[in-house]
Parts: C-alpha cells; structure tokens; sequence
C-alpha cells in the first residue's frame, strides 16, 4: 500500500467515524438537554420557527474540532502540532468564539461583549501569523501591513456575524457550510496538502456538520446555536483567509487582488448576499441591523411559496455552482484579464440581485 493509498483509508475511515461520532453525541444531547439555547420569547433574536428547541449543535462541533486536532497529532504529526504557532493561535480563537457562543446560548449576553470578542479572535489570527513569521492568517492584498490587518479582522467579524445572521431557518447554514469546507478541501488537495492540519480538521467538520444536518434538517430537531454559528463562523474566516483571499494563480503562485475577491466572493455568495440584503434594508427602514427580524432572503423565498425543504435546495444549487466555477478558476485560469474578471463580476451581481430582488416582495408579512 503506498502513501497515497494509506492517506486515503485513513481519512475514509475518519470521515465515517467522525460523522457517527457526532450522530451519537447529538442523540445524547438532545435525549439528555431541552434548555441550552432556548431562548425567551421576549428576546430580540426571531427564528423563523415558532417552537423553541434546544441549541446543541455547536457542542458536537467543538468536539469534533478537539477530536480532528488530536487524531491529526497521533497519525501525523504528534510532536511540532503544538508547537506551531500559528495552530496555537487558531485553537485559542476557536476555543474562545465557542466559549462566547454558549454564554450567549445560556446567558444572552451583551452584543458589545460578542463584538469585543469577535476582534480578539481576528487579532488573535493575525497574532499567530507574525509570531510564526508568515502572513497564512492575514489577508493580503494591500501594501501597507496595517490594512492587511484591518481588514482582516474586518472579515473576521463580517463572517462571524454573518454566519450567526444566516442560521435563520432548518438546514441553511449547515448546507451553505458543507460546500464551503467542501471547497477548501478540493483546494487542498489540489496542493497536495493531504497531511496537513487544515485538511484534516476541515474533514472533520464536514463530518461533524453532516451528523448535525440529520437533526437539523426540516423540520429540526435542534439547532446549532450561538456556541456553532460562532465557532463555524471564525472557522469559515480562517479557511477562507488561508486558502481563498490569499489564492495565488495556480502555476505562477502570483496574488492577484481582483482574482482574490473574485474568488471570495464566489464562494462565500450565500452569506454575503443574505447579510448585505438584510443591512440595506434594515438601514433604509432606519432599523438596526443587529437586531433580528423575518425578512432574510430565506423568508422572503418562503414568503413567495417555496417551503423549507425548497429553500435548502436552492440554496445547496447557488453554492454548488459557485463552488465548481470558483474551483474551475483557482485551477484553469492561469491568465487573468479585465474581461475574465468582469464575466464573474456580472454571474456574482446576477445571483445578489436576483437575491435582493426576492426580499422586496411580500413587504407586509415581515415582522
């Protein structure tokens, strides 16, 4: 059996251990927990659901990111994986959206606290970055470092609410996540990077997210609460970071800043057309934008008769499209030209705007 043959089975044999790792420690959960992340009716945060349920999905996650690190330093690379700052600085970040997630599933703490700790994840990234003396944790696309930082930490905090936003009906964010991570994955290995950390920590989230969508696909039977939307949420900023904005082309290994938002943008569409949809209208009716409401781009294709079930699928379409033409980029446009970077431009703004579209129908059923 050669190496390759070996890196397979051993990720075939993870993948379905991992997954039903998760089925189990959901059953349990749920058979053992029916008040983690039930909120009060009074509270600001609306779900589209009218019955509370418990919010668990977000421990199965946590878990199954400590199993995937300590399986990756048993199979792999058991004596520099802590010894690497840059996996050091990723574990602390996570380890404290997680935190601030079920304080927030249990307690509903103060927005300005989730804010304060959302920053410290990014500047937790970028921390590890410079001390490994790299920038895999940095966005790259200006000259000046400290804009590099900025907006860093920018999309850090973009994502993490936006992935908090998006979890706003059964099934939507885990779906739109399995094809991010799905994605990643295809990058990776199109770098041959089968034994490194990120795959398999990657790999095993999808499988974590996988045994979750059993309980979380409509009609639920648990969510995945702040404690999962913020865990995913800087997990999905840290991949996206590491492996779409700082995307080089393929054979030059050449950073092309409109190929990175280019890429970015393609395979992050889903969240970022909901939050942008729900923070311009929300503006233009002078509400806040942190505060929740029925009018996400979800609702609104509920609101024109598509039941959830639908909606999943529709959205699974847009992100496996997406996927494949940001996939197809990364590894066959090696020559990037104004023309190239326009066409995307144009599939982009006709997915957004057919999105926005949809959310200024049926105005009088927000609430």
């Amino acid at each position: 059996m050669n190496s390759y043959e070996y890196t397979f089975l051993v990720y075939a044999e993870f993948f379905v251990c991992i997954t039903l790792f998760g089925l189990v420690i959901n059953t349990i959960l749920l058979k053992f927990s029916k008040t983690l992340g039930i909120r009060d009716k009074e509270n600001t945060m609306i779900r589209w659901s009218n019955v509370s349920k418990p919010a668990l999905g977000g421990i199965t996650f946590f878990m199954s990111f400590l199993v995937s690190t300590a399986c990756f330093g048993i199979l792999f690379d058991h004596n520099e994986l802590f010894k690497n700052g840059e996996i050091i600085s990723l574990i602390g970040a996570l380890c404290l959206a997680f935190i601030m997630g079920l304080a927030d599933d249990a307690y509903n703490t103060k927005p300005w606290l989730k804010f304060f700790i959302q920053i410290t994840c990014g500047l937790i990234l970028i921390f590890g970055s410079l001390k490994t003396g790299n920038n895999n944790n940095i966005i790259s696309i200006f000259e000046i470092d400290f804009l590099n930082y900025l907006i860093t930490v920018l999309w850090v905090v973009g994502i993490m609410n936006s992935i908090n936003m998006l979890d706003n009906m059964d099934g939507i964010t885990t779906v739109t996540s399995i094809f991010i991570f799905l994605t990643a994955l295809v990058f990776l290995a199109l770098q041959n990077a089968f034994q490194h950390y990120d795959f398999m920590i990657v790999l095993g989230l999808m499988g974590a997210l996988v045994s979750f969508l059993f309980y979380n696909w409509s009609p639920s039977k648990m969510y995945m609460g702040d404690s999962g939307s913020q865990f995913l949420g800087l997990l999905l900023a840290f991949i996206g970071i590491k492996y779409f904005w700082n995307s080089a082309i393929f054979e030059t290994q050449e950073l092309v800043p409109s190929k990175q938002i280019i890429i970015v943008c393609l395979i992050f569409i889903l969240p970022i057309s909901d939050t942008t949809s729900v923070f311009i209208n929300r503006i233009s009716r002078k509400q806040s934008p942190f505060i929740g409401g029925k009018d996400h781009t979800t609702h609104h294709l509920s609101f024109l008769g598509f039941n959830n079930t639908q909606i999943i699928f529709i959205f699974s379409g847009i992100a496996f499209l997406s996927s494949i033409i940001a996939i197809a980029l990364y590894r066959f446009v090696n020559i990037w030209t104004n023309f190239k970077f326009i066409m995307y431009v144009i599939y982009i703004l006709a997915i957004f705007i057919t999105l926005y579209i949809s959310t200024q129908q049926h105005k009088d059923l927000r609430k």
